[in-house]
């Protein structure tokens, strides 16, 4: 909604009498709502520099003038000097100076009116390309790791080719360059980059070409931003690098190309490898290989040690000692277990018996304790008296077997023979024949014998 001046406002009951410093601040702030931000194309004149930095100037057309003011902050931006005459386009707020009262432009940007053609023109073209797809990441190339060769496309005489070949001799000397003479401005640029461009594809004598100028304005900037050299670059089969101008310079060709740098040393930084990188990594897969191999043969001898203790294992005697201690663990296994399974059986006891107790009547438990201890007497009287029943009647049986027995007999001097041969005992001379050997059992030890001589009794 628009503000109204007080002096406008229908609820104002009465005129209202303004001081002038009210009425100038009123209407710059009036101005400053309603003209935050122009654009305003003009020709300087009456410009003035003061000692302070601010620069002050007329912009005029045909028919009327504004006064202008731009600040020292807002002037170091400027990237050329304005002088009288000159047309330009200003980014300004309109304002009000209010000591004096005079209306002005307090300007932000300054550039040429040219300059705005271009610019214009630059947008146009960027939004056609853009639109037929010539921008999209799917038609960029790759860049090869290790170009075999480098094409530059610049003008052989200018700074940018000299910071381009210091650059890639720093980083990999070893890569040789092609340099593709152009004019980089003027009026046969654009057709020197396209034609530079289709020789170094029909030649392929290169694997990336660096497409590079130095700084300048847009008007010097221009030849890049020309569609001739966009499609030139689009269509190049061989991937394309942009270093045009400063960083803050941008062309239409940085955005067609398959890689922009924001300047020509960065376009050679992203075109060769850093050789020392590479020398370092050349260094650590060389350690790498070391390693592994150290560490294969340290795997073989592990796995040599294992089978030459396996080959140990399967000896009869590490197999028997093994089954051996199977054994003593299967008994230590068996002995915990009966352990466990007693002491599982006492807890269980211990419970029913706890929980019997609480049904066992006393008394009776303690007649039958004394029932139990007089049969208790009585049985080990029974037993023993028995057992001396037993005692007895072993030693007349022992008595009686030993007089009969064998033993008894060696004893008293006589001793029993028996042929080795069949182990026979010889009860008569005629079971003997020269020659046997025999074997003679006394009451203490025996002895072997050969038979010489036999005599019927």
């Amino acid at each position: 909604m628009e503000a109204t001046p007080t002096f406008f406002r229908a609820s104002a009951p009465e005129a209202v009498i303004y001081t002038v410093s009210r009425l100038n601040r009123e209407a710059r702030e009036l101005l400053n709502e309603h003209f935050f931000k122009i654009r305003v194309e003009g020709e300087i004149s009456n410009l003035s520099t003061p000692a302070s930095g601010h620069i002050y100037f007329s912009l005029k057309d045909a028919d009327a003038q504004v006064r202008c003011a731009m600040f020292r902050s807002q002037r170091r931006r400027l990237t050329f000097t304005p002088k009288n005459g000159d047309r330009v386009i200003v980014d300004a707020q309109v304002s009000l100076f209010e000591p004096r009262g005079d209306y002005q432009l307090i300007v932000a940007k300054i550039q040429n009116a040219g300059a705005g053609e271009l610019r214009r023109a630059f947008e146009a073209l960027k939004a056609k390309l853009a639109a037929e797809g010539l921008f999209e990441a799917q038609a960029k190339q790759p860049l090869p790791r290790l170009p075999a060769t480098i094409g530059v496309i610049s003008s052989p005489s200018g700074a940018a080719v000299r910071d381009i070949l210091t650059v890639l001799k720093r980083r990999f000397p070893a890569v040789p360059v092609i340099i593709y003479g152009i004019a980089v401005q003027g009026s046969t640029a654009k057709q020197e980059i396209v034609r530079a461009l289709q020789i170094a594809n029909r030649r392929r004598e290169c694997d990336v070409i660096i497409l590079a100028r130095g700084g300048g304005s847009l008007e010097d900037l221009w030849p890049f931003n020309e569609e001739t050299v966009a499609r030139a670059i689009y269509a190049s089969e061989l991937p394309v690098i942009t270093g045009i101008g400063h960083e803050i310079d941008f062309t239409i060709a940085d955005f067609v190309a398959d890689m922009r740098a924001a300047t020509p040393s960065a376009a050679a930084e992203s075109a060769t490898p850093d050789y020392r990188e590479w020398l370092r990594k050349f260094q650590h897969h060389e350690a790498r290989i070391t390693q592994l191999q150290q560490k294969q043969l340290h795997h073989k001898r592990q796995l040599l040690d294992w089978l030459t203790k396996r080959l140990l294992l399967q000896h009869p005697s590490r197999q028997l000692t093994n089954k051996s201690q199977r054994l003593d663990d299967i008994e230590l296994r068996l002995n915990q277990a009966l352990q466990r399974k007693l002491s599982q059986c006492s807890h269980r006891l211990a419970g029913q018996s706890a929980q019997l107790w609480q049904f066992s009547p006393a008394e009776r438990i303690r007649a039958c304790q004394t029932h139990r201890d007089n049969l208790g007497r009585r049985l080990c009287t029974a037993i023993q008296h028995n057992l001396e029943k037993r005692q007895q009647r072993l030693a007349r049986s022992s008595q009686t077997l030993h007089a009969i027995s064998p033993l008894a007999t060696l004893d008293r001097g006589y001793a029993l023979v028996t042929r080795q041969a069949d182990r026979k005992l010889v009860r008569s001379s005629a079971q003997l024949h020269p020659g046997d050997i025999v074997t003679t059992r006394l009451a203490k030890g025996r002895f072997t014998s050969q038979v010489q001589e036999i005599e019927d009794v």
